[in-house]
């Protein structure tokens, strides 16, 4: 079966002049000499999207992500190559992108099917969970110049997921959205997902990418620096992010994204690790109650977290750290030696050292990972490896949340007069 969406080296230029009489002269050159830069806003972009998938991308603010979407939703000419979708598309690019300020919501509702090619019998008969969804109330019948943005948001999600679309574009949207929107929403995008629907989602929600998405790509400066499993492209992520962080922290002015060799371009591992190396953590693992490596642990029975780490440079003091996190991104418990006062060293280059973190596993029954590293105290990363394995915490009962905290419950029959306003 063919992808849904389908983009073949996909670029957009821009050209950008200094000053309009620069166009102007350009323009009625005689000799044509330009007198503009280029600005490749996307450059060499290849992906594909299956039917009924989930596809996120993420980047820095100015990575090209807006750009892409508009041209795979054709509002933009490509300069090169080429985009080809199978079915009607609904998007979200902008908050009220489409809607007439002077138009009640409901009139806009109906303006926005039509322009997606729907009857009105159609629109008229999805107009109620239309409205359910949106759940503005008496603000329905008002002009949607007096709406909040959270309204704008609602109307503009509702009115696109109800026009039963093929492929759903949105762009950072639900970063507006109240708790219990964003949570309705997520159950939506199940839905879809599940009814086959196709969703190209641009956000910088990495919680939320894990969550949804069935592959991710991380645009960098217009460009794909990786492409693949969504944990795999968060991770490169964070260290991108660190990577500029430590370069604005050195610069002491403004910020300077670093240089990227042809190795960035490549796709990233299954974890990336990010860091100067310096301290470099050389084993992982995982022991149960009894002492066994595990990968599945019983939750209330005590865990031990092993790090072995390798001195490539003498080390005076450093700092070896772990963290858990739920298979969505959500932290759950983070330590490292310094807080726990196990200070480490001196070390000398080719020393090795084993870390112990030991505690009972007081966790609920589902997935977790283990993201391990190494730093400074003043700290500066040496290695850091997110969700560098996984563990499966079981139980005989069941329980909502994470944390696992041994409750005991009792209970006996009351006479009424005991009972006290």
């Amino acid at each position: 079966m063919p992808s849904a969406i389908q983009v073949r080296n996909l670029a957009k230029m821009y050209r950008i002049y200094p000053s309009p009489a620069a166009r102007l002269l350009e323009m009625f050159s005689l000799n044509r000499r330009a007198a503009h830069s280029e600005f490749w806003a996307l450059d060499g972009i290849d992906f594909d999207v299956e039917r009924g998938k989930v596809y996120g991308v993420i980047g820095p603010n100015g990575s090209g992500k807006s750009t892409l979407l508009e041209l795979v939703t054709g509002t933009l000419e490509p300069s090169r190559g080429r985009v080809i979708t199978r079915g009607r598309i609904a998007a979200l690019l902008s908050l009220g992108a489409g809607f007439n300020p002077e138009f009640t919501g409901r009139e806009n509702v109906f303006l926005n099917g039509e322009i997606m090619g729907l009857p009105r019998t159609e629109i008229e008969r999805n107009f109620p969970a239309i409205e359910r969804f949106a759940e503005i109330g008496e603000f329905m019948n008002r002009p949607v110049k007096t709406y909040s943005t959270g309204m704008y948001l609602r109307l503009a999600f509702s009115a696109a997921i109800h026009v039963e679309p093929d492929i759903l574009v949105v762009d950072e949207v639900l970063a507006v959205g109240d708790a219990i929107f964003v949570n309705r929403c997520i159950q939506k995008f199940e839905e879809m997902r599940q009814r086959g629907v196709t969703v190209l989602l641009v956000t910088h929600d990495l919680a939320l990418v894990k969550l949804l998405c069935d592959r991710a790509m991380l645009l960098y400066r217009g460009r794909s620096l990786a492409e693949g499993d969504p944990n795999d492209v968060v991770n490169r992520y964070n260290g991108l992010i660190l990577e500029r962080q430590e370069a604005f922290t050195e610069a002491s002015s403004d910020l300077k994204a670093p240089d990227l060799t042809a190795k960035d371009l490549q796709p990233v591992p299954y974890s990336y690790r990010h860091g100067d190396q310096q301290v470099v953590v050389a084993k992982l693992e995982v022991f149960n109650g009894d002492g066994r490596r595990a990968r599945i642990i019983h939750s209330g029975e005590n865990m031990r977290v092993q790090v072995v780490v390798y001195c490539r440079e003498p080390h005076s003091r450093p700092v070896v750290g772990m963290m858990i996190r739920t298979r969505i991104g959500m932290e759950v418990y983070g330590t490292n030696t310094e807080l726990q006062a196990a200070r480490i060293g001196p070390l000398q280059a080719g020393d090795f050292c084993e870390v112990d973190f030991e505690f009972p596993c007081n966790l609920t029954p589902q997935e977790y990972t283990l993201t391990v590293a190494t730093q400074s105290p003043d700290g500066t990363s040496h290695d850091w490896l997110d969700d560098a394995l996984s563990i499966q915490v079981i139980d005989t009962q069941r329980a909502a949340g994470v944390a696992n905290l041994g409750a005991r419950v009792k209970w006996r029959k009351i006479a009424a007069d005991s009972v006290t306003a």
